[in-house]
């Protein structure tokens, strides 16, 4: 078989499965999407997110299949095949008993505009996914798109272009920051597709026969970082440790390599991409971009912007100040004291556990599931997961319409805390995120070390507002003598709600 073909029924066999699962979670994506679909204008649509999160689902259920051309660029393949595939989608949309291959994308794109045009009036939605796939080295691929939509598509009042695509850098750089022939032509604002969060992620394993538990559906969370492929992946007959070593373990484990397949998806020179995902693997509250820059060997320039802006986009890591920070405006998009964070479950868990199975243990997560490298790797894990969670967050605190900002401190003297939510009505929570098998017993070191880190928080930053302790943890806290530490607690099922 050759490489085409074989592409081809492999990407055919996934959008079956993709198409068989229930389809939970995106209730407001559908709605933007259903909205431009049904206005009375051509519309240009961009959908765009990390790999496995589910575009190509969200838009085939949006449009309920009604394409009338549907293509997907195949995965670093040159130009001539990228043809080849999309006059074969025209053939099969036409039903055209010849096969038209032609040398460039211009002659491509005019013949589906003439087959269009050939149809019924009413609504024609066109779905390009993968997109950034198609775009070889001097194609000419992205000119052919821009004249395809400006000087016919965009003159119509029936046309709705969709387009999607893994390859965020190429997404940002020629469809929604692109400053030459398609600048600003999206006829709406581009959608990123995120993960699923906790509430989300219960439902569709409920719905597929589960009966995980809270505080497992958490730690699935922690691990695969809702992403709905791989909990399509799960075998309902097994626990979640023995599924972990299925998927990632295993001999024939199918997400073993998917942290490098993803990356190299997303960014075409991935691999100092990787590298500063491993120097933030090791970066709990973060690291500055000095430090990044010591960290990785990665040159102070340009290039460096912009990867880490990529990452940034994919949701892999998020950028913030600290609290207290003095803002320097040399350059207003990148500041000195800006901390850059890893809120990826999944990258964590390659790192801490993937690159650490250095003897190919097919039970690795159950041999360790007591072990120290554990119960770092849920710390870590379990903050990242309240870090996604903020919103139920504030609203388990009573405070979703207050104007918040979610951040770090650390001082001089060493002193951190990881979670502050700095609000606009004078008041700061102070929140100590701990995962915990029952109740969280608040010990007379932690009282008091929080203390003296609430001391040099208060001496340090000069802060007049109002602190308020908050435990988020799994099963609340419990009551002793040091519990009064403690002034307000999060559990986990506030966070599923």
């Amino acid at each position: 078989m050759n490489n085409l073909l074989k592409y081809t029924f492999i990407n055919t066999f996934a959008q079956i499965i993709v198409i068989m699962e229930t389809f939970i979670g995106r209730e407001q994506e559908l709605k933007r999407i259903r909205t431009q679909l049904a206005s009375d204008k051509s519309e240009f649509i961009a959908v765009y997110g990390r790999r496995r999160v589910g575009k190509t689902m969200l838009i085939r259920t949006a449009a309920e299949d009604h394409f009338c051309f549907f293509v997907t660029g195949i995965y670093q393949r040159p130009r001539n095949e990228q043809l080849i595939n999309f006059a074969i989608a025209l053939q099969r949309a036409s039903g055209s008993s010849e096969l038209s291959i032609r040398n460039n994308w211009i002659l491509a794109f005019y013949d589906l505009s003439r087959y269009i045009e050939s149809l019924p009036k009413g609504k024609k939605i066109i779905f390009i996914d993968e997109l950034p796939w198609m775009d070889t080295p001097k194609s000419g691929f992205v000119s052919a798109v821009d004249s395809f939509w400006n000087e016919w598509a965009a003159l119509r009042d029936d046309i709705k272009l969709i387009v999607c695509g893994s390859a965020t850098s190429w997404m940002l750089d020629n469809i929604i920051h692109e400053t030459g022939g398609l600048h600003k032509r999206l006829t709406g604002i581009p959608l990123r597709l995120d993960p699923l969060n906790l509430s989300q992620m219960e439902y569709f394993l409920v719905k597929k026969g589960f009966s995980y538990s809270r505080k497992q559906i958490a730690e699935c969370y922690m691990i695969m970082g809702g992403i709905p492929y791989y909990l399509s992946l799960l075998d309902r007959s097994k626990s979640l440790a023995q599924n972990i070593d299925t998927l990632f373990f295993g001999e024939q484990a199918p997400l073993k390599n998917e942290f490098n397949e993803i990356f190299q998806a997303l960014y075409r020179k991935s691999a100092n991409h990787k590298k500063i995902m491993a120097a933030l693997s090791e970066k709990g509250i973060g690291a500055t971009r000095q430090e990044l820059l010591k960290s990785t060997g990665l040159e102070n320039n340009g290039a460096f912007s912009k990867m880490l802006e990529e990452i940034e986009e994919c949701g892999f890591i998020r950028s913030y100040d600290p609290f207290g920070s003095i803002r320097r405006v040399e350059d207003e998009k990148v500041r000195p004291d800006t901390l850059y964070q890893m809120i990826d479950p999944y990258s964590l868990f390659h790192y801490r556990f993937i690159c650490e199975n250095h003897y190919q243990d097919t039970h690795f997560w159950t041999s360790n599931y007591s072990s120290p490298l554990h119960g770092t790797w849920s710390g870590l894990a379990f903050e990242m997961l309240c870090l996604n969670h903020l919103k139920e967050i504030k609203k388990a605190l009573g405070i979703s319409g207050v104007l918040t900002l979610a951040c770090s401190w650390r001082s001089a003297q060493k002193a951190q805390i990881d979670l502050l939510i700095d609000r606009k009505d004078d008041t700061i929570s102070v929140c100590e995120m701990k995962y915990s098998k029952d109740e969280y017993a608040f010990s007379a070191d932690e009282e008091k070390k929080l203390e003296n880190r609430l001391s040099t928080f208060i001496s340090e930053t000069g802060t007049r507002k109002s602190i308020i302790t908050t435990l988020v943890t799994t099963y609340g806290l419990k009551n002793n003598s040091h519990s009064s530490a403690i002034q307000s607690v999060v559990t986990l099922d506030d966070l599923f709600q």
